[in-house]
């Protein structure tokens, strides 16, 4: 069995930082540095969310993300509505016996 790597956090923020500082690609940075490309992601990820993390409940919603909301629950809205009248055409069409050809 292969022995795991173990890795300082300082060595994965470094490693996460050759890939946001320069916008390298994981791969290529991955390579230079001899770990797995999805490993090196995870640190990236993590590395992220560190600098910037995602805001919480307590933030307010911004101008545009106010309208995009809005628009995405009208969206939403119309589309249960065409849901609704689709599951009611397939019941309409799903209770009427097949027609025959040539018979009336």
């Amino acid at each position: 069995m292969a022995k795991r790597n173990r890795y300082t956090p300082e060595y994965r923020r470094e490693a996460a930082a050759l890939v946001l500082d320069t916008d390298r690609p994981i791969v290529h940075v991955a390579e230079e540095i001899g770990v797995g490309a999805q490993l090196l992601g995870r640190w990236v990820q993590q590395e992220r969310e560190r600098r910037d993390p995602p805001p919480g409940p307590d933030v307010a919603l911004t101008t545009g993300e106010r309208e995009e909301l809005k628009s995405l629950r009208r969206r939403v809205h119309d589309l249960e509505a065409d849901n609704e009248f689709l599951g009611k055409a397939a019941a309409f069409f799903a209770s009427k016996p097949p027609r025959r050809n040539g018979s009336n």
